[in-house]
């Protein structure tokens, strides 16, 4: 086996040299960034000519500010000799008014004394009339108290019951076998009659009238009975329920015109339709048709 052959001479090492370059270049390094961070806390990063730049630009804001606030002060100050000159001319016409009515001639006074005369004739006649008037007022007032006495006296009392409503034909009266059924109409509801006794009370609003079961079924029923006729009895509140519940009826179940009547019902009393038996229509109320019991009986009020 061969031996190693030794190695001559002395090797060259490179690291201390390597060491000290590395060395110089991080001093370097480190300088410049001490200048860098030092440039930058003075000038914030900018140049002189920048910095220079930012303080006339921070001057000429002042002075824009400064500007405008003068000039919103003369704008004040003219807007103040306006109402000064404005003020001026119309004291000018009052002197020159009066200057007029210190200078006017003998038959301008006369004149004014004329008119003053007249005027104090139709003062005294004036005069005259309120006291007429005041002599009327104490007279109407009697008479206001009079009326509101026999009101007074006519009033039912509270613990007596409403007397009801007698619903009477009338016209040229109705063709023989026709058949009238009847809708009470108010301002907050509806009353379906399936006949002289038996009733069901709605809302009036157009959700009910269009969804409600007893209403839509008391339609169908009515137009499926020849010769029928639906009067809606209007309270002086129902004209507004009146338009939306006859204009369902023959918008969607098609009654015609001379199917559709209406009648002015007075008073608050319930509705007695005794007077219509030989032509009142009877119907079945639906299942589900909530009916309402009779009120109690009392001494009808004709209509």
């Amino acid at each position: 086996m061969s031996k190693r052959r030794s190695q001559s001479g002395d090797e060259v090492s490179l690291f201390p040299f390597l060491s000290i370059l590395a060395c110089l270049i991080g001093a370097l390094i480190m300088i410049i960034v001490v200048l860098c961070v030092a440039q930058t806390q003075q000038t914030d990063g900018r140049t002189p000519e920048e910095m220079e730049m930012a303080k006339e630009y921070q001057r000429m804001q002042e002075q824009q500010k400064l500007q405008e606030e003068q000039n919103k002060d003369v704008t004040q100050l003219l807007t103040k000799l306006e109402e000064i000159k404005e003020e001026m001319a119309d004291k000018a016409q009052r002197v020159a008014r009066l200057r007029k009515l210190v200078d006017t001639g003998a038959d301008i006074q006369k004149m004014n004394e004329e008119i003053s005369q007249n005027l104090l004739k139709e003062l005294d006649n004036l005069i005259v009339e309120i006291e007429g008037l005041n002599k009327q007022e104490k007279e109407v007032n009697e008479e206001i108290k009079l009326l509101l006495a026999e009101l007074e006296k006519r009033q039912i009392p509270k613990d007596k019951p409403v007397p009801p409503v007698m619903v009477q034909p009338g016209g040229s009266g109705l063709a023989e076998g026709t058949k009238v059924f009847f809708v009470e109409l108010s301002g907050s509801r509806i009353t379906i009659f399936w006949d002289a006794d038996k009733k069901t009370i709605l809302g009036t609003s157009n959700e009910v009238i269009a969804a409600d079961v007893a209403y839509n079924e008391f339609l169908k029923m009515v137009k499926a009975v020849p010769k029928a006729k639906i009067i809606y009895l209007l309270r002086d509140d129902g004209m507004g329920t009146f338009n939306k519940a006859a204009g369902w009826a023959m918008a969607t179940y098609e009654f015609g015109v001379e199917q559709i009547g209406r009648l002015p019902i007075p008073g608050r009393g319930d509705i007695d339709l005794k007077m219509f038996n030989k032509f009142l229509g009877t119907l079945t109320p639906p299942e589900g048709a909530k009916i309402v019991a009779p009120a109690p009986s009392a001494p009808a009020a004709a209509n």
